[in-house]
């Protein structure tokens, strides 16, 4: 077998999309006869700082007949008589746990204080509609978590491109899109992902592992330092000496009980804003260079940051042909969040626009305060609760009647689906969020001419963009530094941030304990 050899192009959009020209192109370039090689995409990615819009384009050119087939990415065991370790949250971070547990041998049993995805999603359809919250399951708590229902963006900033690359495979091995492990900032779309889920737990089920649903952990059991067991809905306990915690950034309760319970918790730096909406059309405008209805384009997106008063504020989240969800995990609070369908076809894009929160900048900061990042959160999703009339509608105003400080007479048609109220968003934001949010809006407009627009709304808050709370734990052991047994996970305890950085955490925390259970039977990743 020939190894490929690697050939990097700039295509325009249409000749991207057009294989047999693409074909001849690449013959062109390599002298080579149409007939005697084949090619397939290696990466891809939109470069369209000029008008004139390129793809940048690098493929693998094999001679005709020598594509390799792809082999199976995942190998599982079967694990039904093997030692248990407990998984606390079937988000991204537990599912890609217990999926690494069936390799190593290990028997995964998932608790999930929610309900599978089905079911859930009737509790999204009540909150939605009736504006009724469930605590136990709405758009953080359930099946596949958050990340269900996050839009299935699946970039990262991690630096360990093989865990990258081998998160990608599973998720096309249990169903997701090919162009997954082609696209630079590949996407599955919030229509596809339960599908999905629901694979990976029947995997898991069918390899001998177990997952609970309307499972709620609420109690630890700790000797000398040692976890010993934890207890589910109040009365059932566990004896077990290995427990992922992978609850998600949401899971206040969580982070109360370990306090409770003598774990050490520290104040998290966050961030904290709004969810920005405009028409996708103004977007695509701004970013294409007015190339609108592009069948070879997908819709656009935008990544802004600037620095304001020295602190970072910036998009986060961004969401084309998108729409704005309810992610409230309490009836007296509300939260914001944004999530597109796999073709992106809605004709609003969304973003989150948030400001960098710091535990020593708040007023009620003390060094020993490990709360003081989430109680400012809650305070926040709190007030705009009541400024909307406490319900889950949320409060909106006009981008540029936000920047002027006054209240909007009129909104064009919102995607939130529960509904908006006009609320002069300078009164109900803390001061430094607002002020610094004012100035990152004009700073925005000039990387993006047009985005300050009075047709743009704002919805606020967005607060739920990573835990405000994180769980120490030891760097080589994923242990947490004072109590053994006890693994902090992603998100909810600080070491993750979104879809693929969770699942490759999940996987590394499974690898600490199969290594401490049975050393001899870990395998790289």
């Amino acid at each position: 077998m020939h190894e490929p050899k690697q050939l990097q192009l700039q295509l325009s959009p249409e000749l991207a999309a057009d294989s047999e020209k693409l074909h001849l192109l690449v013959a062109n370039q390599l002298k080579l006869s149409p007939d005697s090689f084949e090619f397939v995409w290696h990466k891809r990615s939109i470069d369209a700082r000029k008008r004139d819009i390129k793809i940048n384009a690098t493929l693998l050119i094999y001679p005709k007949g020598e594509v390799p087939v792809k082999e199976s990415v995942f190998h599982p065991k079967n694990v039904s008589d093997a030692t248990p370790v407990y998984i606390i949250g079937a988000g991204p971070a537990g599912l890609y746990a217990a999926l690494r547990a069936l390799e190593l041998g290990v028997k995964p049993i998932v608790i999930e204080r929610g309900k599978d995805v089905r079911a859930r999603r009737r509790d999204l359809a009540k909150l939605n509609k009736e504006q009724l919250v469930n605590p136990e399951s709405n758009y953080c708590f359930g099946e596949g978590g958050a990340g269900t229902y996050s839009d299935g963006k699946l970039y990262t900033r991690s630096k360990k491109r093989g865990d990258v690359l081998k998160t990608l495979e599973w998720l096309v091995h249990f169903g997701a899109p090919q162009d997954i492990l082609v696209d630079a900032h590949p996407h599955i779309g919030t229509n596809k992902l339960p599908q999905l889920i629901v694979a990976m737990r029947e995997c898991i089920i069918e390899y001998g592992g177990e997952v609970r649903f309307e499972a709620k952990l609420t109690d630890l059991f700790i000797d000398k330092k040692q976890l010993v067991g934890i207890e589910i809905n109040g009365s059932q306990r566990i004896d077990c000496a290995n427990v992922i915690l992978a609850t998600g950034h949401s899971a206040r309760d969580i982070f109360y009980l370990l306090h409770d319970r003598g774990v050490k918790l520290l104040a998290k730096p966050f961030a904290l804003g709004v969810r920005i909406e405009h028409t996708q059309e103004l977007i695509d405008t701004i970013q294409y260079h007015g190339r609108l209805n592009d069948e070879f384009l997908p819709p656009a997106s935008y990544a802004l940051v600037t620095q304001v008063e020295d602190k970072g504020v910036y998009s986060f989240c961004m969401c084309p042909g998108g729409i704005i969800a309810p992610c409230a995990t309490d009836q007296e609070e509300v939260v914001t969040n944004g999530w597109s369908p796999s073709k992106r076809n809605n004709v609003t894009s969304n973003s989150g626009i948030v400001v960098s929160v710091e535990p020593e900048e708040l007023p009620n900061y003390t060094p020993d305060n490990p709360f003081v990042c989430l109680e400012f959160q809650q305070q926040v999703e709190k007030t705009c609760w009541e400024a909307a009339g406490k319900t889950q509608r949320v409060p909106a105003q006009r981008l540029v009647d936000f920047i002027e400080r006054k209240k909007s007479k009129d909104f064009p048609r919102t995607s939130y689906q529960p509904g908006i109220v006009s609320v002069d968003l300078n009164t109900v934001l803390p001061d430094f969020i607002a002020r610094r949010l004012r100035k990152a809006f004009s700073d925005f407009d000039r990387k993006m001419r047009g985005y300050l627009t009075n047709d743009a709304v704002l919805h606020a808050p967005e607060s739920r963009t990573s835990s405000p709370v994180s769980i120490p734990r030891d760097a080589e052991t994923c242990a947490h530094v004072e109590i053994a047994g006890l693994y902090p996970c992603a998100e909810g305890a600080g070491y993750a941030g979104g879809i693929v950085s969770a699942a490759i955490d999940g996987m590394k925390c499974m690898d600490a304990i199969a290594e401490k259970l049975n050393p001899k039977e870990v395998i790289s990743r």
